[in-house]
């Protein structure tokens, strides 16, 4: 297939947790001999920021850890949409893009020639439904959604005709366990502070924990206001600011063990949801303890795959276990791992996507290149 793929960015995953999906889904279609184009804004949020804090290095070492990516910048006030699909068989559009991209887009595609999905992976439908309804997807012929529960509510609101449940998954080219990594430390926590959507559920199931047993414990993340920066120093928890995602395989492997802090969105609204996080730790092989959340779709299995801590007092007895219990980190490393191989790969996500390539009538093979003469 020729596909195009509209995302907030590619490049950049300052803030922007989609990204390691994003570029784990178009690896596979790259090596499977599909050809993706991915076309990002010139302003977008997150690649500006990146450069502003961390300069043009950060975007050339995304390049040299990922030679075959790259993403094409458009300018939102001069935008020529059938020269950016051209030739397209699926077209992909990212919820974080600009609304007017998303109508332009489906204004297109009214005369026909690809097939159009918009792609959902946000809480913002069910938190923020007056921006969803401001998407034009009258001529979208479905909704990518990271939940059924997202789904569901799509197609209850009519704002889709057809909506199939994608979840995230493992990039496991990037996301693996990695050997011979120097121990740093005994607790490692990657995201950001969350909007004051966890502030809460971060003092109760790591900062608390993390001071009560002693332990020695990094945070990475951006956007870290500075009653935070009191909090984890009064834990004793060290703050190492932003990290690139293709990097947390090894600080994962220089801890022995991580948390998982979901959104209050998640938690209250969207079960079924768990984000990218436990998809990225249990891949990477080491040992997770989950603050409560419903796997109402069943992705993994708790209590195998994961440990389940109903409150902080639980959350530091786990975390005391798995430190002093080599059997049970291990067990926990092992079976989160064959998980994540047997189910949730983006490998696997690109088995569905070609599915609902097919159901839409898309001839899902791969491009013929032509012989050179």
């Amino acid at each position: 297939m020729n596909i195009v793929i509209f995302c907030h960015s590619l490049v950049s995953d300052w803030n922007h947790g989609n990204a390691h999906f994003l570029r784990g889904v178009v690896s596979e279609l790259q090596e499977r001999g599909h050809d993706v184009r991915v076309h990002e804004p010139l302003d977008g949020w997150s690649r500006t920021n990146l450069v502003v804090d961390h300069g043009r290095d950060a975007v050339r070492d995304f390049e040299r850890a990922f030679p075959t990516l790259r993403s094409s910048v458009y300018d939102l006030t001069d935008l020529d949409i059938g020269a950016l699909t051209d030739g397209a068989d699926l077209v992909i559009v990212h919820e974080w893009n600009d609304p007017a991209v998303v109508a332009a887009v489906g204004q297109h595609r009214r005369a026909g020639g690809y097939r159009l999905l918009f792609h959902d992976t946000h809480h913002r439908m069910v938190t923020a439904p007056e921006e969803m309804a401001a998407f034009d997807l009258r001529h979208y012929d479905g909704v990518l959604a990271f939940g059924q529960v997202i789904s569901e509510l799509y197609l209850a609101r009519g704002l889709a005709d057809r909506a199939w449940t994608w979840h995230e998954a493992a990039d496991v080219r990037t996301f693996h366990p990695l050997d011979g990594v120097a121990r740093d430390g005994d607790v490692v926590w990657i995201g950001n502070w969350g909007d004051g959507e966890r502030t809460a559920e971060l003092h109760e199931f790591l900062l608390g924990p993390v001071g009560r047993l002693g332990l020695s414990a990094h945070m990475y993340g951006v956007r870290y206001p500075p009653e935070a920066h009191r909090a984890l120093g009064q834990a004793g928890i060290r703050y190492g600011g932003w990290r690139a995602n293709h990097r947390a395989p090894a600080a994962f492997a220089a801890h022995a063990v991580t948390v998982h802090v979901p959104r209050r969105p998640y938690v209250v609204a969207l079960p079924g949801i768990p984000t990218i996080r436990p998809f990225e730790a249990m891949a990477c092989g080491i040992p997770l303890i989950c603050a409560p959340w419903e796997d109402a779709e069943s992705l993994f299995r708790p209590g195998t795959d994961y440990l389940e801590a109903a409150n902080g007092a639980e959350a530091e007895h786990h975390l005391d276990a798995v430190l002093h219990d080599p059997e049970l980190a291990a067990s926990l490393r092992a079976a989160g791992l064959e998980t994540i191989r047997r189910r949730h790969t983006c490998g696997h996500r690109v088995d569905e996507l070609l599915a609902i390539s097919a159901e839409l009538g898309i001839d899902t093979a791969a491009p013929t290149i032509a012989a050179a003469s």
